[in-house]
């Protein structure tokens, strides 16, 4: 027999599980598969930026992300056993009345990833473990898609977030056009150690023929990770004896001082980005669409929004009568903003770009683009925009992100004469004008960036019925 759902999702990594947490709570009968029988165990995209932190904000689990998860420490340069400097691992900000998560914060991806699959199961959401897809075909109506178990599941839509090696992209046909940003081979590994403390991340830096060495404390846990570059060519020895040997030889530690291996895997820094992002009923999100080198802490993030901007596209389509065509907007807005995190990831590797404001992904928007309609005109160079984030703010004692938080649309009425009528899913904010928005009226899609902007509400109807606002 073929299962039936709206949407199937291939890939229980945080793309998956944040879209299937979106798709759930719009009322959308979606399943993530999962080729592995447990989720994914290592430590490996541990940094969340902070527009991903406003996005969990709205999901519904930023205070345990708060709370399982801590700051970067300052960086330890060692050398000889000795600190012999510090190293900072991000340019200062701060929060403010527009950002109310104004640093990176550390959660290991293990973890980030049993938060979502909770708050999944919390919803009705569903991860079937131990489903591997072995093919699919699409038609006009739908996909059928094809599991190693010899089961099939029929869904109106396939959405591909099954990793870098995406079977689904690569059974679509589709490429990647990317570079090597790094020749040199790295390791990275979750492990116990003895002899250094949790206050510093601890540098090593490279020294003859021997490369680098990082030891990271993972906040919220006793665990390090431990990244090292290799020379060219170098087959990396992953068991528990080859982390001991690399730690001694680059450290003042001793083999023995690494007394726990608890996940281990090396990579090849590369950057690269699909072709397209859909084909027919088939979408591509995560790092299925795009791979970054680690620097930076780029891929997990911009995955997580894709699943962000993808989920309420999708919920509009099937729910609320929205036209079809609005699923064309999803590669059209995340394809050239993966492009950009992309250049920024391989510049931070390089050293060519500090870890600051362009890495937190805060002031990424869709100006330029067919949802972004702006009917004033004359605006101030630093105005606040069509397709630009919605920032926070307090509006009469109101916090806007409070306000934001769900799956609708919002209207803020800003100095401004709110319409007679906008539609049962649009909840309406009026209040007096605040800096960064000014006055007017501001209609901000369900994924926090401000799709319709006005001083009058002339074109709001139409573009609000055009989307499957009711």
């Amino acid at each position: 027999m073929t299962e039936h759902v709206d949407v199937l999702i291939v890939g229980a990594g945080p793309t998956g599980l944040a879209l299937g947490i979106d798709l759930a709570r719009r009322g959308v009968a979606a399943l993530v598969a999962e080729k592995a029988d447990v989720l994914f165990p290592g430590s490996r995209g541990k940094g969340i930026q902070p527009r991903t932190m406003e996005v969990f904000d709205d999901l519904g689990v930023i205070d345990t992300i708060l709370a399982k998860g801590g700051a970067y420490p300052t960086g330890a340069v060692w050398k000889d056993g000795r600190k012999v400097g510090e190293h900072r691992m991000f340019e200062p900000s701060e929060t403010d009345p527009d950002t109310p998560y104004g640093t990176p914060w550390m959660v290991p991806q293990w973890r980030t990833q049993e938060i979502l699959f909770a708050r999944l199961a919390e919803l009705g959401g569903t991860v079937d473990f131990g489903r591997e897809v072995t093919g699919f075909t699409q038609d006009q109506d739908g996909v059928t898609v094809e599991f190693a178990s010899g089961t099939a599941v029929r869904a109106k839509y396939l959405v591909a977030a099954d990793g870098g090696r995406s079977l689904v992209r690569r059974t679509l046909g589709i490429g990647m056009t990317g570079e090597t940003v790094d020749p040199h081979p790295m390791l990275v590994a979750d492990v116990r150690v003895s002899g250094l403390d949790r206050n510093n991340v601890h540098v090593f830096p490279p020294h003859g023929d021997i490369g680098f060495l990082a030891v990271f404390p993972l906040a919220g846990t006793e665990d390090f990770q431990v990244i090292a570059q290799f020379p060219e060519g170098t087959d990396i020895d992953l068991s528990l004896g080859g982390v001991r040997e690399t730690v001694a030889a680059r450290t003042h530690l001793a083999a023995e001082d690494v007394t726990e291996l608890r996940w281990a895997s090396d990579f090849r820094p590369r950057a690269a980005l699909a072709d397209r992002f859909r084909a027919g009923r088939v979408f591509l999100a995560g790092d299925a669409a795009h791979v970054h080198s680690p620097a930076g802490g780029q891929g997990l993030n911009t995955s997580v929004q894709d699943a962000y901007n993808l989920g309420w596209k999708l919920g509009a389509v099937l729910r609320d009568g929205a036209p079809e065509s609005l699923l064309d907007t999803y590669e059209e807005e995340r394809l050239p903003n993966a492009a950009d995190m992309l250049g920024i990831s391989t510049q931070v590797h390089r050293g060519e770009l500090e870890r600051g404001r362009a890495t937190q992904q805060l002031t990424l928007g869709y100006r330029d683009r067919s949802l972004a309609v702006d009917t004033r005109t004359d605006l101030p160079e630093d105005a606040l925009r069509a397709g630009d984030r919605a920032p926070d703010r307090t509006v009469d004692g109101v916090r806007l992100f409070d306000t934001f938080r769900g799956p609708h649309w919002t209207l803020l009425a800003l100095d401004t004469k709110p319409p007679t009528a906008v539609g049962d899913t649009v909840r309406v904010v009026e209040g007096p004008a605040v800096e960064t928005y000014g006055t007017g009226l501001f209609l901000v899609r369900p994924d926090g960036y401000v799709g319709w902007a006005g001083t009058t509400e002339d074109g709001l109807a139409e573009y609000a019925e055009r989307y499957g606002l009711r």
